[in-house]
């Protein structure tokens, strides 16, 4: 699928749920008042048609995002689901980690390829301070337990948040991710209502030039832009349609995004 400034579009972000068992202080507020509500959320059914409709228009690649995917029930079923859909070539998962440890072998055999894990440094009490309450080595012993099941490429997504990330954290990232043989991406911090954002150091996200990604939210609607309050919604459009508007009204460049959070758009 072209869009209307040539860029082909192949990618589907797919958030399974906006909930999360971590409260990133950049990425989820403490409070739930911007949560879907339980009936809003697709259905695994649903997002396996969405994800469908999306293959036969030209999506060949698919990650699971959140929220944290992994704290959505069954969601090895849902893996299960889309690995099954001719035509995908790359299914893959953006996770915390915390959950590997016991869904990291049935990810594999269910059939996705390979996750990123989020890790923006490996200070326990700095990551304790980031996520409000989370275990660093939870997250390592989730990423050994990925290795083992043979999700890889595995890479960590570290971002940087200006006056509170320092170079030390930074550095951590990196010496882990190179003893345990990884990538490591690093993403400065975005800004939704300014619009302020940049390249991934070590990706491709923020380069609108070359940007190929659409986003499946939790809700059924269609985000043709991480920086963007149009969407397009799959329950009143049709799939289709909604996939379709979304390609044509793709903009050029990111602007700004007051609707959402990241927790509700899934990166």
């Amino acid at each position: 699928m072209l869009d209307t400034f040539g860029r082909n579009i192949n990618y589907l972000r797919i958030s399974v749920t906006d909930r999360c068992n971590l409260h990133c202080r950049y990425c989820a507020p403490l409070d739930d008042a911007h949560l879907c509500a339980h009936d809003d959320i697709l259905s695994f059914e649903r997002i396996t048609e969405i994800a469908k409709v999306a293959v036969e228009l030209g999506i060949n690649k698919i990650r699971l995002t959140g929220g944290e995917p992994l704290i959505r029930r069954n969601i090895v079923a849902l893996v299960q689901m889309l690995a099954a859909i001719d035509g995908i070539d790359d299914l893959a998962m953006t996770t915390n980690g915390l959950l590997l440890t016991k869904y990291a072998k049935d990810l594999k055999q269910a059939g996705l390829h390979r996750i990123n894990v989020s890790l923006d440094t490996t200070d326990p009490k700095k990551f304790f301070a980031i996520t409000n309450g989370g275990n660093v080595f939870d997250v390592m012993v989730g990423i050994d337990a990925a290795l083992d099941a043979g999700l890889v490429p595995l890479k960590l997504n570290c971002v940087v948040v200006k006056n509170f990330s320092t170079e030390q954290d930074i550095l951590s990232v990196k010496e882990y991710a190179a003893s345990k043989g990884l990538e490591a991406r690093f993403i400065s911090l975005m800004d939704f209502k300014t619009g302020a954002f940049s390249r991934v150091e070590g990706g491709s996200g923020g380069d609108c030039k070359h940007c190929n990604r659409l986003r499946l939210l939790s809700n059924g609607n269609i985000l043709p832009c991480l920086f963007s309050d149009t969407t397009f919604a799959t329950k009143e459009l049709g799939i289709r349609e909604a996939l379709l508007q979304a390609i044509r009204h793709k903009p050029e460049k990111g602007m700004s995004c007051n609707q959402e959070c990241m927790r509700n758009i899934g990166g």
